[in-house]
């Protein structure tokens, strides 16, 4: 019956048609339009004030290289760098007396925890400046004494207000990461005769940075924007050095716009740092890495190159 069918069909016969090719029709969101225009209206009208305003523009680019500025720029590297290095050494430390079971140093670290955790930064810091009215010496034997007043300085009132406080938050960032390997790489390690120690240095340490490092980079640029607070105990950071030459100045709106300036610049590359070490602790967990800023712009801009064969 095929063949018969076949012979019959000439060769000018029409094919059967196909099926009709479907069009689609993008779906229209309405809300978006509305919503930028909203957003737009509302930036421009933000920069309108501001440029309505009795500012003086001028003065931020006078003084943004500052020798001033450029110094507090550097105290405010140099704190929150020391401040950060307490902070995670004690936060380890911390960690590890929390996770311990013996109920004397879990205790101990518990309260120091809670205390650190529950009072402002501000108040630590002006305790710390102010307990030469309680102490009129510091004695620690034969090592070394002095006057309160010449022993705690600007630089280690602020060193010692922002680092003890941010060790209590990097105590619990390093539990969280402790507690996020399994039991059994410790038990695996107990079982090969490596002590507690070394199990902690060298297998439970380093799988928990994957979860210790991005919460640990934000804490550093919450340190920096945190440093502004010294300037409460007479050390000159950024801000101190920003508050001072707007006082003199008579200008001193534009001086807080040049220092929210730097903090941005600082802590934008901060960012990028945090963004790339991310990266790093991530190869064991992650099948791809995430393209690199340079890789998304390349990807972007550079026209894509197709294989051989392929049409466009």
């Amino acid at each position: 019956m095929t063949a018969d069918v076949n012979k019959t069909a000439g060769p000018d016969a029409t094919p059967p048609a196909g099926p009709e090719a479907i069009k689609a029709v993008p779906v229209r969101h309405p809300g978006r339009y509305v919503s930028a225009a909203v957003a737009l209206f509302l930036l421009g009208a933000v920069i309108y004030a501001f440029a309505q305003g009795k500012i003086n523009w001028g003065a931020i680019p006078e003084y943004f290289f500052d020798d001033r500025i450029i110094d507090g720029v550097v105290n405010t590297l140099l704190l929150t760098v020391l401040s950060m290095v307490i902070g995670i050494v004690g936060g380890i430390l911390l960690a590890v007396m929390r996770l311990s079971k013996n109920p004397v140093t879990s205790s101990i670290a518990w309260f120091y925890i809670w205390f650190f955790r529950g009072t402002p930064v501000l108040v630590q810091l002006f305790v710390w400046f102010n307990l030469g009215l309680v102490f009129e010496y510091i004695n620690l034997g034969p090592v070394y004494k002095d006057y309160w007043s010449s022993f705690m300085t600007p630089l280690l009132a602020a060193l010692l207000g922002l680092g003890l406080n941010e060790a209590a938050y990097m105590a619990e960032i390093c539990r969280a990461g402790l507690l996020s390997v399994d039991e059994g790489q410790t038990e695996a390690s107990h079982a090969l005769g490596m002590s507690h120690t070394k199990t902690l240095r060298r297998i439970v340490i380093p799988q928990a940075m994957r979860v210790i490092v991005p919460p640990t980079g934000n804490e550093v640029i919450n340190m920096l924007k945190t440093t502004s607070l010294v300037s409460a105990v007479q050390f000159y950071d950024l801000f101190k050095e920003a508050q001072d030459i707007g006082q003199n100045a008579g200008s001193p709106v534009e001086m807080y716009f040049l220092a929210a300036a730097w903090y941005l610049i600082m802590t934008s590359i901060l960012s990028v740092g945090q963004y790339y070490v991310e990266r790093y602790y991530a190869r064991g967990s992650s099948r791809s890495l995430p393209p690199t800023p340079l890789q998304r712009f390349k990807a972007a801009v550079l026209p894509t190159r197709r294989p051989k064969g392929v049409a466009a």
